[in-house]
């Protein structure tokens, strides 16, 4: 299978052409220069997607990487067969533009994505297809305030991921209690209408998600438990802690006084009505019994 190579500022538009989805499930895992673990990290994912016994794809977006990780995944590309797509990105662009490319691209019923650095499990991702079958909601996001999730992780970026989610309540009134966990689905008729709308380029993706989403009357998300005991691979400076607080009084602005997400409620939810109890009570069955 040939590399795809595109420019940072391109989307593919499979998603939209291709209305009748092909497959169950589509994963894109985002990376830019992860080091060692990434090939390691993709085998785990194509295992535990094989063992779920669901139709899937997995899409591996180089966001122009320069340590030599993209040609560790070529060998993989064969093995898996047509159930690894291998993207290359000519320059970094931001997580956020990686995930709109590869996301695009993808001919799920159900498209999601999970960080490339190991530090959530892919096989966190079994327990969400059983989730994804069972309930059949729009949004299902991996949740580190979750009561089931297991986390170690400092006391410094534990009181800033509470600030933060402080704020994205206070700014977006979202019940959502962890938009940035790096682990989510999403069903394909609520990103066909989302993502032509989201404009992030770096880790506010997630959050843009989630507002437009609920902006256009899906309601169906359900949190999920995560475990994160290994390690926390990435730093928070202060200058990344500005940028994502710029970049999230940008969404507010374009919600609130732009216009910029379209006309509220326009969406097509189809799941059940997200009350932040039920959601719960089903994740933690779905999660007890699978």
């Amino acid at each position: 299978m040939a590399v795809l190579r595109r420019r940072a500022g391109t989307t593919a538009g499979d998603l939209w052409v291709q209305p009748t989805p092909s497959l169950e499930l589509s994963v894109v895992v985002p990376y830019y220069n992860p080091g060692a673990r990434l090939r390691a990290t993709m085998e785990r994912l194509l295992a535990t997607l094989e063992e779920a016994s669901v139709s899937f794809e997995v899409i591996a977006v180089s966001d122009g990487s320069t340590d030599g990780s993209p040609e560790a995944l070529e060998g993989l590309e064969g093995l898996a067969g047509q159930s690894l797509r291998l993207v290359r990105l000519d320059r970094n662009g931001g997580k956020g533009q990686a995930l709109r490319i590869g996301l695009a691209m993808g001919r799920g019923a159900y498209l999601g994505f999970i960080d490339a650095d190991g530090d959530l499990s892919p096989e966190l991702l079994g327990p969400f297809v059983t989730l994804m079958r069972l309930y059949k909601p729009d949004i299902i996001l991996g949740s580190k305030r979750h009561p089931m999730s297991e986390v170690v992780y400092p006391p410094a970026r534990r009181a800033y991921s509470w600030g933060y989610q402080q704020l994205i309540r206070a700014l977006f009134h979202l019940k959502v209690r962890d938009t940035q966990t790096g682990i989510k689905l999403v069903r394909r008729e609520v990103l066909a209408d989302v993502l032509p709308l989201m404009v992030e380029r770096r880790f506010a993706f997630d959050l843009e998600l989630f507002v437009v989403a609920r902006h256009l009357g899906y309601q169906a998300f359900f949190e999920a438990p995560v475990r994160i005991h290994e390690r926390f691979s990435s730093t928070i400076s202060l200058p990344a802690v500005a940028r994502i607080f710029m970049d999230t009084l940008a969404i507010w602005w374009r919600l609130q006084v732009l216009g910029s997400y379209g006309a509220p409620g326009a969406g097509r939810s189809v799941g059940r009505p997200a009350s932040q109890e039920e959601p719960r009570r089903s994740v933690e069955s779905s999660a007890e019994s699978g």
